[in-house]
């Protein structure tokens, strides 16, 4: 996992999305899998140089109890030929992008959509040219978790050959955005708020945010 701030469709029948169910972890491994992760989380934040948090800030982190019906199996769809446009951030500046493709998914019955998108900076960057960027909105945004909505990070190799890959909003995290000033966060694009309430991943920071 790694995060890259810088200083800062019509839907398809449900039918086409069903193929048999992935293998699932058993839910005591799994949680252990989301504690391993946030941790790893936690530790960027002090190691990272550029870092919004201290060691001590971490605490303060909260995030949804591990759920794996958050876990959900997508639809890969690539969209070709698209050009790169300008992603507002919160800073008032821009970062260009480009769409990269759509996943599509089922949850309670019904089907969403989420754009991906990859950074045209990162195209000629040995290191992150395989980086896919998933900034999301939905209902908790301004209530359980940050106004600004979360974000997920993938690479090309997380799209299985057959065009499904696992989508787990556990790990969605906030924008550094969230805790201090002076972030170009990404403010996700329209098309990428979704109309449920997502309770998964990270919650609303429990400390001061810094100006």
């Amino acid at each position: 996992m790694f995060r890259l701030h810088e200083p800062f469709i019509p839907l398809f029948p449900c039918a086409l999305l069903q193929r048999p169910a992935f293998s699932q972890q058993p839910d005591t491994a799994y949680i252990a899998e989301i504690a391993r992760h946030r941790e790893h989380y936690k530790q960027e934040f002090i190691a990272e140089s550029r870092s919004p948090l201290t060691e001590a800030d971490t605490a303060a982190l909260d995030f949804f109890e591990p759920d794996k019906a958050w876990r959900v199996e997508a639809r890969f769809e690539r969209t070709p030929n698209t050009v790169p446009f300008d992603m507002p951030t919160y800073s008032g500046r821009s970062t260009q992008y480009q769409q990269y493709g759509a996943l599509y998914f089922d949850k309670d019955g019904k089907t969403y959509a989420l754009e991906i998108y990859q950074n045209v900076r990162f195209l000629t960057s040995q290191k992150y040219y395989d980086y896919l960027f998933l900034p999301f909105k939905d209902h908790t945004n301004g209530d359980d978790t940050y106004g600004g909505g979360r974000y997920l990070d993938f690479r090309l190799g997380d799209i299985g050959a057959d065009n499904f890959m696992v989508i787990d909003f556990n790990k969605a995290y906030n924008p550094w955005c969230a805790f201090s000033d002076g972030y170009n966060c990404p403010i996700p694009p329209a098309p990428n708020h979704l109309e449920v309430r997502v309770e998964a991943g990270e919650r609303n920071f429990k400390g001061e945010k810094k100006h």
